[in-house]
């Protein structure tokens, strides 16, 4: 008997080899994982979804067990870094903290956040608020995790606390830092949003989808975060999972662009369908005066070897598209000043680029009826047509398409 109780101090009540303490280590934290995709942020934070009780109290005990956060705090300063996004409230952006502040030390800026009552108060509303959240997960937010190291010690032995630490590691890290930080820095857009945000990697599997940060930030509201046909969003599998066994009911996901016959003139349906896919048109459109762009960067390139201005004046097509596909608001200061340089030697960038000015105008616009919006429209497309450039011409008579 006391041979038994010296294993159980040695080993735990499970006795695994190496890769399966590696295998049991990756499941825990991949439940985090789904716990924090599907219920603090599809659910919560923007309503997305409505998960059936059952489900939505067992992610909550579990949050409760693998990070301590609170609910509402974390909704709150999720919702907070939408409406305030790469400003300088935003409780996480590193385009004004920093990358390295947000992808190292994502965390302390989480709990900084989360003292502030103002913060908790105005974005927090509609979080839950029983008897359980009052006096067990808010009230004894890091009782939790202190009992999960436990049980992992009586599982796994002394090696369940490195299980453990990794549990606790896994969200600061990749939650709070990866998404939060790299999810605004580097990556690719397939959205022309007026921030920073960017898909990581096209496969949503390590984070449970929330890699795709840029198309979350076009479509926040949507419980779907995938959009193109080779991306792939595995948290969006476990919702359909949910939904087909009767334990979630999804509410929204990002609508679907589809295209009429071709119209003479655009009309409400066209209007309509341009606003509600805006960001898919920004991109549309950078793609569509790729050739332009390109020819004209040729043509710059001739005049500063000839001593009219700076080689270095003159930008990469890289860097002109995505001038072409992001709001100047969200460009920083020194990008701006490129951009202005860029398009005081160009009168065809000028022009390209004052076209995409006014294309986005349609849908911030907001004071405008849907009767002066439409004839903007027109108005455009009739001079994007007569406008010379081929590129330009072609893209509004796809425009004209959208339904």
């Amino acid at each position: 008997m006391t041979y038994d109780w010296l294993a159980v101090a040695s080993h735990g009540l499970i006795d695994l080899p190496w890769w399966g303490y590696v295998v049991v280590t990756l499941v825990l934290t991949h439940v985090t994982i789904a716990s924090v995709t599907i219920f603090l942020h599809r659910g919560q934070a923007h309503r997305a979804l409505d998960l059936h009780p059952a489900i939505s109290h067992f992610f909550r005990f579990w949050l409760w067990l693998t990070t301590g956060m609170v609910t509402k705090e974390w909704v709150a300063i999720h919702r907070k870094h939408h409406a305030k996004v790469e400003t300088d409230e935003d409780p996480h952006s590193p385009m004004t903290r920093g990358i390295d502040m947000v992808l190292w030390q994502g965390a302390e800026l989480y709990r900084a956040e989360s003292r502030n009552q103002e913060t908790l108060d105005k974005y927090g509303l509609g979080t839950p608020d029983d008897w359980l959240e009052r006096n067990v997960y808010d009230r004894f937010s890091w009782q939790g995790v202190g009992l999960m190291l436990a049980v992992n010690l009586v599982l796994f032995g002394p090696i369940g606390a490195t299980i453990w630490a990794v549990q606790m590691a896994w969200i600061p890290f990749f939650a709070a830092g990866v998404i939060n930080g790299i999810g605004h820095y580097w990556g690719y857009r397939t959205y022309a949003v007026a921030d920073t945000s960017r898909n990581i990697v096209p496969w949503g599997i390590l984070i449970g989808g929330e890699e795709l940060h840029n198309n979350h930030h076009a479509y926040g509201s949507s419980a779907k975060f995938s959009s193109r046909w080779y991306e792939f969003d595995i948290g969006w599998l476990y919702v359909r999972t949910l939904s087909a066994l009767k334990l979630a009911t999804i509410r929204k996901i990002a609508p679907k662009l589809s295209f009429a016959k071709p119209k003479l003139v655009p009309d409400h349906v066209t209007l309509q369908a341009v606003i509600t896919h805006r960001y898919a048109v920004a991109t549309s459109f950078a793609k569509s005066l790729k050739e332009t762009c390109a020819a004209e960067l040729v043509h710059l390139r001739e005049r500063a070897h000839r001593g009219e201005f700076k080689l270095a004046d003159v930008p990469s097509l890289k860097r002109l598209k995505q001038w072409l596909s992001t709001e100047p608001s969200a460009l920083p200061a020194t990008e701006r000043a490129r951009l202005a340089v860029t398009l005081a030697a160009s009168r065809q960038l000028q022009n390209v680029y004052a076209m995409r000015e006014e294309l986005s105008s349609l849908w911030s616009r907001s004071t405008e009826s849907s009767e002066q919006l439409l004839v903007r429209l027109q108005d455009w497309c009739h001079r994007a047509e007569m406008s010379g450039i081929d590129p330009l011409a072609r893209f509004s008579l796809r425009l004209k398409r959208y339904a």
